[in-house]
């Protein structure tokens, strides 16, 4: 479905009635902003949002499946919603843009075909490469044997990930043909992802630093945003198993002008434009995962949503009306609207429980929370976004998942920043908690070797 047979809507509403969707951290940060806007009416949330998600609106008890998608727009008519902001790829994937589309609302996110960029690793490549986006060397596979058979003709390091969505985790980095062969095992063989390993695609393996690069997308204008490094292994120095995202900072002096302008022409510029061929027409968030490799960037993924935690330093650094922006880019008017960002830079720090990205034990006491936010100096910030949060019947913020809470510093340089986040993360208390001391740590290496490249605003 495209977004062109979305009928024409009027202008940002005076008092904007907002449903937002999502649980997590991501969510937390976009409310948050949200609620900055004059034109806010009423925020809505699931009904099962984090704590601090919860304390920022109402809690919405519409059923949320889509085999319920009726009873859901006739909720969003009694409450007069008149913009929908889908956070998590999940319910993209399954198509809730196209359902719940109505000339009384608009709903920030692409349409199924348009998040198929996401769910789907191996279409992703197909549109990579008719559009000539550059991007890993690689092939597809949904028979295990073929695919065993390619890689044990092959010598170079492979990257094997699951085709579907797999919460930022289906992705291992191989060094060798026999870690590689191990890989498709855990995928293919025992379905450690479910369903989203019943493809794989295998590529080369790229070197180089990774940034992550959004842009809000309304079919025709592409807005690119201030571009963020994620850190996702779960130890220090980048070891260890990737996981959701264990920390983020914004904005990354390793993408320069040149940079920006290269991934803007060659993969967001190209991919929007090879959707459109394809009768697609994106709107939403366009997040191109790229390597920056000797032989310039190239793409790693593409995700259709805000990512996370790398949306908790942009909102904070966001400056504007984000209600406005989201209504726009949903209704194809984003031509002429230009965005600023607070000059600081930011600095997210994840906080997360003992066993993460494995098992964990929900139900934890979380203390500090107050406290930590205060530890910030004349002219710096410290927001706590929480993710895997929830109260307890004694009125107790207690754990629920791995990542616990995202704490985000504003300061003037990204060293100060990342200081004053892990001050204020080590506030942060509960049985088991832990989190990475060493977000940015690339860059902050290389200023200190070189004191004239000090990372700042990009």
């Amino acid at each position: 479905m495209s977004h062109d047979a979305l009928p024409a809507m009027t202008d940002v509403p005076a008092t904007c009635n907002v449903l937002l969707l999502g649980t997590g951290g991501r969510e937390h940060a976009i409310a948050w902003k949200l609620r900055q806007s004059p034109r806010l009416g009423t925020l809505w949330v699931q009904s099962d949002a984090n704590a601090g998600l919860a304390a920022l609106g109402r809690r919405c008890d519409a059923p949320l499946s889509p085999r319920e998608r009726f009873f859901l727009k006739s909720w969003l008519d009694k409450n007069d919603i008149h913009l929908v902001v889908v956070g998590p790829e999940g319910p993209l994937s399954e198509g809730i843009v196209d359902d719940l589309a109505a000339p009384n609302r608009r709903i920030f996110g692409p349409t199924r075909e348009g998040a198929r960029l996401e769910f789907d690793k191996s279409y992703a490549k197909t549109v990579m490469r008719l559009a000539s986006v550059p991007t890993a060397d690689g092939r597809s596979f949904s028979n295990y044997e073929q695919a065993r058979t390619y890689v044990e003709a092959r010598d170079t390091p492979l990257v094997i990930k699951a085709s579907g969505l797999c919460a930022g985790k289906g992705v291992i980095v191989c060094e060798d043909r026999e870690e590689a062969l191990a890989a498709l095992a855990r995928i293919m063989g025992s379905r450690e992802f479910g369903d989203a390993g019943s493809t794989v695609v295998i590529e080369e393996r790229l070197s180089g630093q990774e940034i992550s690069v959004l842009a809000l997308v309304d079919g025709k204008t592409i807005t690119v945003l201030d571009p963020c490094q994620d850190h996702k292994q779960v130890g220090e120095g980048d070891v260890g198993p990737n996981t959701g995202g264990m920390g983020s900072y914004c904005p990354t002096p390793l993408a320069t002008d040149a940079i920006m302008e290269e991934v803007s022409r060659d993969v967001l510029v190209s991919t929007v434009d090879a959707l459109r061929r394809e009768g697609i027409e994106f709107r939403g968030v366009l997040y191109a995962g790229m390597m920056l490799t000797a032989g310039g960037p190239r793409v790693l993924e593409f995700n259709t949503r805000f990512g996370d935690p790398e949306t908790q330093p942009l909102m904070a650094r966001l400056q504007g009306d984000l209600v406005e922006i989201l209504w726009r880019t949903a209704g194809g008017e984003l031509d002429g609207n230009e965005l600023s960002f607070d000059p600081r830079s930011a600095c997210c720090v994840v906080v997360c429980s003992e066993g993460y990205p494995g098992k964990v034990r929900p139900g934890q006491v979380i203390e500090g929370l107050e406290t930590a936010a205060k530890v910030a100096g004349p002219g710096e910030d410290v927001i706590i976004f929480h993710a895997g949060t929830a109260k307890d019947p004694q009125g107790n913020t207690v754990t629920t998942g791995g990542r616990v809470v995202s704490v985000t510093a504003l300061a003037a340089d990204l060293r100060r920043a990342q200081e004053l986040a892990n001050l204020a993360a080590s506030r942060i208390r509960f049985p088991g908690a832990f989190f990475r001391r060493d977000i940015g740590h690339r860059v902050l290496a290389a200023a200190g070797r070189n004191p004239a490249n000090a990372p700042g605003r990009g």
